[in-house]
C-alpha cells in the first residue's frame, strides 16, 4: 500500500528548514501551493543549494540562534541526503505579499520565511511538518509533481 501526493523541491537548508519547523512560510513568484491549500505536501530535497544566504542572516539575526545551534539545525537538514523524498507538511492559505509592509510585519513574516525580501511574492502558510522514517529516493521536478510513498515509509 501507498500515498500519492503532491510533492515540491526545495533547496537545502530550506527543506530542512521547513521539516525541522523553522520555516513555516513557504515563498513563491507564482502561487504554485494555492491549489493545494489544506492539503498534504511531501517535501523533496533538492541536489542543489539555495545560492543565496539570507537564511543566515535570518536564524542568527531574528531568531537569534548561535552559530552551534545553526550548525545543528543544517546538519539535521542533511539526515537524509539529497535528491529524497524527506517529509511531508501540510499547506496553508496562499496570499500576495504587499509592497508596503510595517516594519513589524515585514520581519514576522521574515522570520516565519527565513528569507528576506519577500514583498510581491506569493507565500503560503506550512504547519505539521514530519520527517518519513526513512527517504524516498526520487528525481524532483519542476513545480508541483506527484509522488507515490510506500506506507512503511509515512511518520
Amino acid at each position: 500500500m501507498s500515498v500519492q501526493t503532491w510533492a515540491l523541491s526545495f533547496r537545502q537548508p530550506y527543506a530542512g528548514l521547513v521539516l525541522d519547523g523553522v520555516k513555516t512560510l513557504e515563498s513563491r513568484w507564482r502561487p504554485v501551493l494555492a491549489p493545494l491549500e489544506n492539503q498534504t505536501l511531501a517535501v523533496h530535497i533538492a541536489v542543489r543549494d539555495w545560492e543565496a544566504e539570507d537564511w543566515k542572516e535570518v536564524l542568527s539575526g531574528p531568531l537569534g540562534m548561535n552559530p552551534i545551534q545553526i550548525q545543528a539545525l543544517l546538519d539535521s537538514g542533511e539526515r537524509f541526503g539529497r535528491g529524497v523524498v524527506a517529509g511531508l507538511v501540510d499547506v496553508g492559505g496562499t496570499w500576495l505579499c504587499r509592497p508596503s509592509l510595517q516594519r513589524d510585519e515585514q520581519q514576522l513574516l521574515e522570520q516565519s520565511a527565513v528569507l528576506v525580501g519577500l514583498q510581491e511574492k506569493h507565500l503560503t502558510r506550512l504547519s505539521n511538518p514530519r520527517w518519513l522514517k526513512r527517504p524516498l529516493k526520487t528525481r524532483g521536478g519542476r513545480d508541483l509533481w506527484s509522488v507515490e510513498i510506500p506506507a512503511e515509509l509515512l511518520p
